[in-house]
């Protein structure tokens, strides 16, 4: 009698501790955090803009001619976030300023750089991979890709750990729908800053540290290629429900997502952009339809919100987002970026214009 009254003791005990375990490790909605830094005007102005949102920390970053100001919930300048597709605008810079060297022009095709052996994509031109014209699918499309980036995505994974010639076979697999019309593809960006890195005789991020990173003064921008790679306090990201996300990594993907950075450094890569000191500054220009009443470069969008010209471009990750807008005629910006996959596009256009959306 008395054994069985210790063991069904010992198994309330053990059901206990799984119960408070899964309690301690379950998901939960962020919140903002309360420490907060920076002016005290644009705190007053972002806080109610991400009230009732799934935030934990927060920067943003407000330009205006030769004045900034910042408002940091739970971080700093100098605090690192992965930009996700904000990366896409680093490699328009690349192939415009590869241009500018005479390397390629936007009409080269994407097989005279990349070993295709004739696939649909060899056709495809420079300028159509970075405007998201090319015809690629957004994703790759085989089955064991598609498993491969489900079940990491499901899991707070990083859903792209492929390697270059994974890459170019995922390429190569792809069948091109709607050539000409825009059709957001990260394999296409993903594969044109290989293509430009193949043309200027190096590897991408190589390529976007000389020609861009290190011009600028971006020292505190990276692009982790493992675990090592980042520092012991990197910041964590997390999903809007509170999931706890494993961080993206510069495997392939890089020209696509692959930069991780601090609103101190993206303030410099805005403000050069601003002031037209910008390496390939015309990846900017609007030259064809986005498809949703805008315009495209090389990958940067132009809309009009709210009576401005807004040139912009967002980013998201696992657990990470990001948004940069620039209203170019008037010499302004708003930047933001958080540690969770809640978007921040609605606060940036707010900020800058008036309007969010």
């Amino acid at each position: 009698m008395r054994s069985r009254t210790r063991a069904v003791a010992a198994a309330c005990a053990v059901a206990a501790l799984v119960v408070a375990v899964g309690v301690a490790v379950r998901p939960h909605t962020p919140t903002l955090s309360a420490e907060e830094a920076g002016d005290p005007g644009l705190l007053d102005r972002a806080r109610p803009l991400l009230a009732g949102a799934a935030h934990d920390r927060v920067s943003v970053i407000e330009i205006d001619g030769d004045r900034s100001r910042h408002a940091h919930f739970g971080a700093d300048e100098h605090t690192g976030y992965e930009i996700g597709s904000v990366t896409k605008t680093m490699t328009g810079a690349l192939l415009a300023d590869a241009i500018g060297r005479g390397e390629v022009t936007e009409d080269t095709r994407l097989g005279e750089l990349v070993g295709l052996d004739g696939a649909p994509a060899a056709d495809a031109t420079l300028a159509e991979l970075s405007s998201h014209r090319s015809g690629l699918p957004k994703l790759p499309g085989r089955l064991t890709d598609h498993i491969t980036s489900l079940v990491a995505s499901n899991l707070g994974r990083d859903p792209y750990p492929y390697d270059y010639d994974t890459l170019v076979a995922q390429v190569a697999a792809a069948e091109l729908s709607d050539r000409g019309e825009s059709h957001y593809s990260n394999m296409g960006t993903a594969v044109l800053g290989h293509a430009l890195a193949n043309a200027a005789g190096t590897d991408y991020a190589t390529l976007v540290r000389e020609r861009l990173l290190d011009p600028l003064g971006m020292d505190e921008t990276t692009l982790p290629d493992s675990r090592d790679d980042l520092p012991e306090d990197a910041t964590v990201g997390y999903t809007d429900r509170g999931r706890l996300a494993e961080p993206w990594l510069a495997h392939a993907y890089a020209p696509a997502g692959g930069v991780r950075s601090t609103p101190a450094d993206m303030e410099r890569y805005v403000r050069a952009l601003l002031e037209g000191a910008a390496p390939g500054m015309a990846a900017l220009e609007p030259r064809w339809d986005d498809g949703q009443g805008g315009r495209i470069g090389f990958a940067w969008v132009v809309q009009e919100h709210g009576g401005t010209e807004v040139t912009w471009h967002n980013g998201g990750t696992g657990g990470f987002a990001a948004m940069v807008a620039l209203d170019r005629e008037g010499g302004r910006a708003v930047l933001a970026f958080g540690n969770t996959t809640t978007g921040l596009e609605p606060l940036a256009l707010e900020l800058l214009t008036g309007e969010d959306s």
